[in-house]
């Protein structure tokens, strides 16, 4: 699987096509869609521009992206960085329980953040799936002694390492550390380790994403046109 990650923690003018309103983040789903792709992962924005946990908006830009792409799968960020306090994320995920048509399918809980198994049991109670962000081997030793919270749908190896010439290594040793799984394992890279990870998770079979939040420029290196751009330079390195 391809999926989509639409905009991330970027401000608003790290790119002049990276989509900020919910309007502009259905308009990237449905661009995607169109090139095959069935889930996108979004960062859901407030009225300043700011991220977000607040049912209001977070209902707001699952459910027009669902309007625009409603088989698309749409899964949203728990951040600590957007909301410090566990309980408070806790709280959150419960209330997406009662936003009908704007619930998200699943949200991304990474296993460094304190209080992430009891925000993982929210969002089961809430019938949300929930992607695991892996980012270090440390974090894989955490979750095979944790074991997979039942609720997972996939786990997200992320190697946070930028260097091209060492992205694809510290994937491999994140993958190694987490060993077998009951779940698909998504692998991906950030900024200039975006590409090599993204080529090496393809050549593996692995599933893997791609988007503004993770690089903003293609493989040759010139700044993409949007989100659907990426997403023409990623499925060019399918087998």
């Amino acid at each position: 699987m391809l999926q989509a990650v639409l905009n991330g923690s970027r401000p608003a003018d790290a790119h002049p096509a990276l989509p900020i309103q919910a309007r502009h983040l259905a308009r990237d789903a449905r661009a995607v869609a169109r090139l095959g792709l069935t889930s996108v992962h979004v960062h859901p924005r407030g009225p300043e521009g700011e991220e977000t946990l607040d049912p209001v908006h977070v209902g707001d830009a699952v459910a027009l992206i669902r309007s625009e792409v409603p088989n698309m799968e749409i899964g949203v960020t728990t951040g600590r960085w957007i909301q410090p306090d566990p309980r408070k994320r806790m709280e959150a995920v419960t209330a997406w329980a009662r936003l009908g048509a704007g619930k998200p399918d699943v949200c991304s809980v990474n296993v460094h953040e304190k209080g992430w198994v009891d925000v993982c049991k929210a969002a089961a109670n809430a019938g949300i799936g929930v992607e695991l962000g892996v980012w270090t081997s440390g974090d894989a030793v955490t979750l095979r002694q944790n074991g997979v919270p039942p609720s997972t749908v996939r786990v997200l190896a992320e190697s946070t390492v930028s260097d091209p010439e060492t992205a694809v290594a510290e994937a491999v040793r994140i993958l190694r550390a987490l060993g077998s799984l009951p779940v698909p394992v998504m692998l991906h890279g950030e900024e200039d380790g975006a590409w090599p990870v993204l080529e090496y998770a393809m050549r593996m079979g692995k599933d893997t994403r791609i988007g503004f939040e993770d690089v903003l420029v293609r493989p040759d290196g010139w700044l993409a046109t949007g989100n659907d751009d990426l997403v023409r330079s990623a499925l060019a390195f399918r087998p």
